[in-house]
């Protein structure tokens, strides 16, 4: 059986409608009034945490600007940019992060971040941060699990790109020093994400494989492979998020919108809701229904002692009669009494 974690005021399980984190990442354009309107977005579409990136350039990369450190992949959302420059463009500032929290937590949501290096945790730390994101790209950074692990806080991790052995061994890190409560994202690490290469099935055999909790972090565009995660387990999604996906953010192609955000809420948690239980016959509210179903009726009035046939007995609907599985054995009896057309079919007029 996989644990029921708590997050701050949020229950995570398996029994609970998905926790869904809407991630800003850098889509407040370095704006800190659009930060704030971003999480005033994010609550009104019942959003249920809201996730900042910790890092500065000089943390997650080096000032250098050709070379495997510049974004030459014209496939790529990012090219042309160095890496240095993109990641200047895209942080998230950290003056921001305690307002930035305090104003999502105002409104309800847990507010947290993935830090990036050991000194983002320490200012992590310093905020109270509820629990801790691992991104893909830092998930085989052994060091950097380690320390969030100590915290004893719960920790969400992102699987992009990971082998098994890869996540073994972090899991094993992460859990050989202090974390009790991790939550793995089953997660394809590019943007926009193809939904051919989501491969959903991998979410119960990560659970079963990690015993633990699995959700999915998803890049691809729409809701659809979200509501499907649920549908195999996922007990987290994580979208980015944007106010609008024209205004040229630097994640906005791969981010939902306001009323998207407020859908995927909406959606997974329909999703959930219709998972319920192995369950056969009528529910409550089939019960009535019932009586639509097909039965036997009598179709011409008939006088007493004539024959049952084809003619004169139908399976139709209402559903008063005998059950159309006993028409076979009433053909060729007779009839006790005159009945007249539209008389539902019982043993006793036999």
């Amino acid at each position: 059986m996989i644990a029921t974690i708590q997050i701050g005021h949020q229950t995570v399980g398996p029994d609970q409608p998905p926790l869904i984190i809407a991630e800003m990442s850098g889509n407040h354009g370095q704006n800190l009034d659009k930060a704030m309107a971003l999480v005033d977005a994010a609550a009104a579409a019942g959003a249920h945490a809201l996730k900042l990136q910790t890092y500065t350039p000089d943390t997650i990369t080096l000032d250098v600007h050709d070379r495997e450190f510049f974004i030459e992949d014209p496939t790529s959302l990012w090219q042309g940019n160095s890496l240095y420059n993109l990641y200047k463009q895209a942080m998230t500032p950290w003056e921001w992060h305690q307002p930035i929290f305090d104003y999502a937590n105002s409104k309800g949501m847990l507010a947290f971040s993935s830090p990036f290096d050991l000194t983002a945790v320490e200012f992590l730390e310093s905020l109270n941060a509820p629990c801790y994101k691992i991104a893909s790209f830092e998930n085989i950074d052994h060091a950097l699990l380690a320390a969030v692990a100590k915290t004893g806080k719960p920790v969400i991790m992102s699987t992009g790109m990971a082998t098994q052995a890869e996540l073994a061994e972090s899991v094993e890190v992460l859990r050989g020093n202090g974390c009790k409560d991790l939550i793995l994202l089953k997660c394809t690490s590019n943007y926009p994400a193809r939904p051919v290469d989501a491969n959903l099935r991998t979410i119960p055999h990560l659970a079963q494989l990690f015993n633990c909790q699995v959700g999915l972090s998803d890049h691809t565009p729409g809701v659809g492979v979200s509501v499907a995660a649920v549908s195999l387990g996922a007990t987290v999604i994580e979208k980015h998020f944007v106010l609008d996906r024209s205004g040229g953010e630097v994640d906005a192609e791969f981010s939902l919108e306001p009323n998207e955000l407020k859908m995927l809420v909406d959606e997974t948690a329909r999703a959930h809701c219709a998972l319920g239980k192995v369950h056969y016959g009528c529910t409550d509210k089939e019960i009535a229904s019932r009586l639509h179903r097909r039965s036997l009726y009598i179709a011409r009035d008939m006088k007493a002692g004539e024959i049952l046939t084809v003619e004169n007995l139908r399976s139709v609907r209402p559903g008063l009669g005998l059950p159309p599985k006993y028409l076979q054995l009433v053909l060729g009896k007779a009839i006790k009494k005159a009945t007249e057309k539209g008389t539902a079919l019982t043993w006793d007029l036999l």
